[in-house]
């Protein structure tokens, strides 16, 4: 007697054990919902994700159609529904159909959704009812052996697992940017965003309706819409713009010159360790609607923006008379607006650069740098920078950010010990997106001695991911000269990428992983001597047999500009590679030794290039070497006439202090680490540095 009920017990706990199977692989599918529960009267969200798995079987509630479809009187009603029709369901008894005449009795339509209630197409088809069923086909107390699901479960979850996956926050609230305008319309944020837009378009009288005239097709309007976020990823404001399709616009009828000159990165970095070495501090503006000050020569229409047309004036087009954005011209004619106010004001623009403006003289000195509609104002006089700022407000409509803190991706820290600089978050956001957050972390970018070939074996790449990375990198590379040389080297592959050139990139990611928090520090009353370092790596690309320039300049302690790669002619020694090298490095100090005077005021000084290889330095001093260097393109001389002049001055430097080396070849673990901190790379540890 005792074994039959333990017999009976373990059959019993089986059949029990495999109908939960069954529960939890739909519960499973269903856990996939975009639960909604804002304004909702559940207690918590956790009971309201219990009574969805009580009404599974039966009557499953929607809770999840668009807007917020909590547990309000209407939900309410149907889940007391639902509750008296199983009552009901189970009071029946068995009926005398047999299961054949029930399941002719399902319609087709039935038979393509789970259930008649289900809102998921697929789902898979209806189980056969038996006449002894009480509570549908899955209730463990009558289940018969012969309809067990003993298939092993795919991706099934824990309840806890579940909760935690349709409870995120990212699930909950929608943080994307629409792409159309359909997709904006209807959210209050966006539609403020939207007619905040018109009304600046308005404001600065950009347009004329007009009727349409004869023989004009006006250019199409879009909304492009963006959410912006400050250097720690919180929100700041939604923005719209109203863009033009300037891409069907034809040179010579509706816009002719389009170029407008912004700074460098290489400025921006000289203009930071400028002002950190004589103590001043960099602040922000951005002016609201650039390229809407902008004023057009050329006749231009457009049509009337999407939710904005006039109601009974349907045919006609707005007539420019100031840009906007997306016109090939708006970026032009806003530079050139912002350039005749600056110059009102009293600037100078720089000959070595024409985005930089310079006013007044030693402590009262004013520098503007301009990209676009981001400006960097610093000077010695904080009073004068206030009553630039409220001048510049008269103009234009302008936001005043304070002090410099995030600037192109970049994140900017002043304190009173230095300016630093880093794209830490840029970097978290690069990994997570390539999906590699988690990865193992790695203490070099690249294996010594690696070369790869265009024409290596092996299954082809995904080209577009692999352009995307690498183009990210670069970016990176604007605060981490450390990553420049093998970012560089990975760059020669995008044409048609190859596994192994995916390895080497993932490789940089790996390092980019256990290294987010390097970043560059430039020193309060430093040293205001401008220097660099010029090396090459000689025949190192398979491919064409041509060598890598590597070249670095610091003004002070700090680097300013660095530069890696390849050689556009092949050098035939390894002194040939330097000699071209060198001159690089003198094209660069030249410009650099300009802009330098200009910005500060001072007298151009001569700058010190340091070189490890005498042979080269020699063809350089001596040109008694004609023969050795006849056949080397004209261009590459030019270092000796600088150095004629006395503008420049080649020194030797040993190997090991070589700080380009870094940017000419992969190095060693040790040797690496050795050369980043040589370079100026610190590993910053908070905001503060």
């Amino acid at each position: 007697m005792a074994s039959l009920l333990v017999t009976t017990f373990i059959r019993r706990l089986a059949q029990v054990g495999c109908v939960m199977r069954v529960w939890a692989r739909r519960w499973h599918d269903e856990a996939k919902w975009p639960i909604t529960v804002k304004g909702s009267g559940w207690r918590n969200q956790k009971e309201l994700l219990g009574v969805g798995m009580k009404q599974h079987g039966t009557s499953r509630l929607k809770l999840c159609q668009q807007g917020n479809i909590g547990a309000n009187q209407a939900s309410l009603r149907r889940l007391s529904k639902a509750r008296k029709k199983q009552h009901q369901h189970r009071n029946r008894g068995p009926t005398s159909s047999s299961p054949a005449q029930q399941n002719s009795e399902v319609s087709d339509a039935e038979l393509e959704w789970s259930s008649p209630e289900s809102t998921v197409k697929g789902r898979g088809p209806i189980l056969p009812r038996e006449p002894s069923d009480k509570d549908g086909d899955q209730d463990p107390t009558i289940a018969l052996d012969e309809r067990f699901d003993d298939t092993p479960l795919r991706e099934a979850s824990l309840e806890h697992e579940v909760y935690n996956k349709a409870f995120q926050p990212e699930l909950l609230l929608l943080e994307g940017e629409p792409t159309t305008y359909k997709d904006a319309k209807g959210k209050r944020e966006w539609e403020e965003a939207m007619a905040a837009e018109i009304a600046a378009i308005e404001k600065n009288q950009i347009w004329v309706l007009i009727e349409r005239p004869a023989g004009i097709t006006p250019i199409g309007l879009k909304w492009v819409y963006k959410v912006k976020r400050d250097e720690t990823g919180k929100i700041t404001r939604n923005k719209a713009r109203l863009v033009a399709k300037g891409y069907v616009q034809q040179y010579g009828i509706d816009f002719e010159e389009v170029f407008a000159p912004v700074a460098r990165m290489e400025t921006i970095r000289l203009l930071l360790a400028i002002a950190a070495q004589r103590n001043w501090w960099v602040h922000h503006l951005d002016v609201k609607s650039a390229f809407l000050h902008g004023e057009l020569k050329e006749l231009v229409y457009v049509t009337q923006p999407e939710g904005f047309v006039k109601r009974g004036a349907e045919q006609k087009v707005y007539k420019l008379s100031k840009a906007l954005y997306g016109l090939k011209q708006a970026p032009r004619a806003w530079n050139i607006k912002l350039d005749g106010v600056l110059k009102e004001l009293g600037f100078i623009k720089c000959k070595h650069e024409h985005a930089v403006y310079r006013k007044g003289s030693d402590e009262d000195t004013l520098i503007i740098g301009v990209y676009v509609d981001d400006l960097l104002i610093t000077g010695g006089c904080p009073k004068k920078i206030k009553e630039v700022k409220k001048r510049m407000e008269e103009k234009f409509e302008m936001i005043d950010l304070g002090l410099l803190s995030y600037y192109l991706g970049i994140q900017v820290t002043q304190n009173n010990q230095g300016i630093i600089i880093q794209q830490a978050n840029y970097a978290k956001k690069i990994l997570k997106e390539a999906g590699l957050s988690d990865c193992n972390p790695t203490k070099y970018p690249m294996e010594p001695g690696l070369k790869l070939s265009k024409s290596d074996e092996g299954e082809e790449a995904d080209a577009t991911t692999f352009r995307k990375w690498v183009g990210c990198l670069r970016y990176l590379t604007h605060t981490r000269p450390d990553l420049n040389y093998a970012v560089g080297y990975v760059s020669r592959f995008m044409q048609a990428p190859k596994q192994t050139h995916v390895q080497a990139l993932k490789q940089i990611l790996r390092y980019v992983k256990g290294s987010t928090d390097l970043g560059l520090v430039y020193q309060r009353k430093g040293s205001q001597e401008l220097h660099g370092y010029s090396d090459s790596s000689h025949s190192t690309d398979k491919d064409d047999g041509r060598s890598t320039t590597g070249l670095i300049f610091f003004y002070g302690s700090g680097p300013v500009a660095w530069v890696s790669q390849k050689q556009t002619t092949v050098a035939l020694s390894s002194c040939e590679a330097e000699f071209m090298a060198a001159t690089a490095a003198a094209c660069e100090a030249i410009w650099l030794r300009g802009l330098l005077s200009e910005i500060t005021g001072l007298k151009e000084e001569q700058v010190e290039i340091k070189v490890d290889n005498k042979s080269a330095i020699a063809l350089i001093k001596n040109p008694v070497f004609h023969g050795r260097s006849k056949h080397i393109d004209t261009r590459y001389h030019f270092i000796r006439e600088c150095e004629e002049k006395g503008q420049l001055r080649i020194k030797y430097v040993c190997g090991e202090e070589q700080k380009a080396d870094i940017l000419t070849k992969a190095l060693p673990r040790l040797k690496f680490a050795e050369m980043k901190i040589k370079i100026g790379l610190k590993e910053i540890t908070s905001l503060g540095g």
